[in-house]
């Protein structure tokens, strides 16, 4: 059945156009259409204009008519990097982090990843699933019509098996466009720690042939910073991954300079995501690159760490995207108008600036640009209606509550 949404006071994020992603100032130029309608039909985004001009849009027996007066419609977020396939979750170590230990400590004492870990190895894949639903479920209520998952909670073979197997069968269950990335990479399993090379040549060796002839992964990534892997375990499992058809999207900059951009630079990856510390150097590694910088304003909050320097990227030239980083340890939540909102008020991004990069550029970021991220005839009809608010600036502005009404996935409202 085709969908009608008429008397939108604001339709957000428009395109006559496509475009792969949204660089610099341009960035803060979104358009919008004032007293709009909207044609959704067989999923994908028909139509859309103003309400003067509706009667030359033919409805159809088969319409069902939706009332947006005193709402706006934006196209759905697009969360490009989350751990939401988790085991349990970890306020313990959140209490540690307010008594003064550090993310690295934690870590080091066999706490944080390799804390989710080992208790991947001891639940069934059925409980990881319906946990993870009940996450999916709840990121669709705040807007979220994309997301990727990575794995990197197993650290064995069959326990990142178990989890890519999970993210599939959330593909399969849910109506949320999702990409599945194999992480095996995320960190070194404390009785590899006198050997990291034999670790990376198990990731390489034996679980990546596997992830791959299952068909279970859409890209490979690597946690590319101070105390996990190097820049040359990053570019052997990058290439191993290309050799395998999969693409990086790489852990980069989140504890040093790790040289874990210019590789992912290097290695033409799709993403390169948290930057906390990015300079220069970085900045222009990565500019008239095809690689995306991403935020994750959640993690750099939760653990108190230096913010990226969206400000500077931006100004310099480059796209920028944002993500939740929803996982357990370091940014537990998935609600992506909180992460828009830490954009603006943490960041100075600029309220147009991060709806582009939480839809557009975030799509690209999934290699998904050319279906999500703006409202544009053909793409698929992954959007929300807001509640009434008198401007789209007052989705930044207003954090705290849920702002999103009715969500419509597929062209179908959920």
């Amino acid at each position: 059945m085709a969908l009608l949404i008429k008397n939108i006071k604001k339709l957000v994020q428009i395109e006559y156009g496509h475009k792969e992603k949204v660089c610099g100032k341009e960035m803060s130029e979104i358009q919008t259409l004032d007293d709009a309608w909207l044609k959704i039909d067989d999923g994908k985004i028909a139509a859309f204009g103003r309400m003067r001009d509706i009667d030359a849009m033919k409805e159809g027996n088969e319409t069902r008519l939706l009332d947006a007066s005193g709402r706006m419609v934006f196209p759905s977020y697009v969360d490009s990097h989350t751990h939401l396939v988790y085991p349990a979750s970890r306020e313990i170590e959140y209490v540690d982090k307010i008594k003064g230990l550090s993310y690295q400590e934690i870590a080091r004492r066999g706490g944080g990843i390799l804390n989710s870990a080992k208790k991947i190895q001891e639940i069934s894949e059925e409980e990881l699933f319906e946990s993870a639903m009940e996450r999916l479920e709840e990121i669709i209520r705040y807007g979220t019509g994309a997301v990727e998952i990575k794995s990197g909670y197993g650290l064995t073979a069959e326990s990142e098996l178990k989890m890519l197997r999970v993210i599939r069968k959330l593909k399969d269950s849910s109506p949320l466009a999702i990409k599945a990335t194999f992480l095996g990479a995320h960190s070194i399993p404390m009785e590899y720690r006198n050997n990291q090379t034999a670790y990376v040549d198990l990731v390489i060796h034996e679980m990546l042939p596997r992830v791959a002839d299952e068909g279970l992964a859409d890209y490979i990534d690597v946690f590319c910073d101070q105390g996990f892997f190097t820049v040359e375990d990053t570019a052997k499992i990058l290439e191993a991954g290309l050799r395998y058809g999969l693409r990086g999207k790489i852990h980069a900059n989140e504890l040093d300079f790790s040289g874990g951009i210019q590789t992912g630079v290097k290695y033409n990856a799709l993403s390169v995501d948290h930057l906390e510390y990015t300079g220069d150097a970085e900045i222009n590694a990565l500019l008239n690159s095809e690689t995306m910088p991403t935020i994750l304003p959640g993690a750099a909050f939760f653990l108190n760490m230096p913010y990226a320097p969206a400000r500077k990227m931006i100004d310099s030239g480059l796209p920028v995207a944002l993500a939740s980083d929803f996982n357990p340890g370091s940014s537990p939540s998935g609600n992506m108008q909180l992460i828009v909102s830490m954009a603006s008020i943490l960041y100075k991004m600029l309220p147009e600036e991060a709806i582009m990069a939480s839809t557009l550029n975030s799509a690209y970021a999934m290699g998904l640009s050319d279906q999500l991220g703006s409202i544009a005839v053909g793409k698929k009809a992954n959007v929300f209606i807001t509640t009434p608010i008198p401007a789209y600036e007052y989705m930044p502005y207003y954090y705290g509550t849920n702002k999103v009404e009715t969500v419509i996935l597929n062209g179908e409202v959920v």
